[in-house]
């Protein structure tokens, strides 16, 4: 069997000998040699690109408010507990509430609790919701969106108010509030 160089001994001797890279590529010159060591790669394809799961959700829950009929995303309690979290300051951003993603190197996988609209078809709004969020976080990231499931944890109502907290005064520290 023939000696064949190995990457180790290709770095040890520049130039005598193209730098190994990635399947199908031409081979170029070997590092040192002004050829940049490359293996011929084009210059958008040096490195790694990796996204954060809050990303992928962020992208997604944008999506989906872009359908006509949600009312909210997120379960009852997830909505709750976003409305105080929204009210510190310094709070994280409520666009990825009720929102899971499972994000690998090409693919990601998302799941979304949603309320809807009194009225709307539901199968006909999931449909529409999980194609908006295929090709927003397809077009924006690049990765293959393998799953989109839905569930559909309420319906609003017309006659039912909106979910919000009432507003307690502010008491200065060191003094008791006033009673009623």
């Amino acid at each position: 069997m023939p000696d064949t160089p190995t990457p180790a001994t290709l770095h040890k001797t520049p130039g005598t000998a193209p730098t190994p890279g990635p399947p199908g590529a031409k081979p170029g010159p070997g590092p040192g040699t002004g050829g940049g060591g490359d293996g011929g790669r084009p210059v958008g394809e040096r490195g790694r690109t990796s996204l954060a799961v809050g990303v992928v959700e962020k992208i997604a829950g944008m999506a989906a408010r872009e359908v006509p009929g949600i009312h909210a995303l997120g379960s009852g309690l997830a909505r709750t507990f976003g409305a105080m979290v929204d009210r510190v300051p310094g709070g994280k951003s409520s666009i990825g509430r009720g929102i899971k993603a499972e994000v690998g190197e090409k693919q990601t996988a998302i799941d979304i609790a949603l309320v809807v609209e009194y009225g709307v078809v539901i199968p006909e709004l999931a449909r529409q919701v999980r194609e908006n969020i295929i090709a927003a976080v397809e077009r924006m990231t690049g990765l293959e969106v393998v799953e989109v499931n839905i569930a559909v944890n309420d319906v609003h109502l017309p006659d039912e108010p909106e979910f919000e907290e009432e507003e307690e005064p502010v008491t200065p520290p060191g003094q008791r509030p006033k009673l009623k």
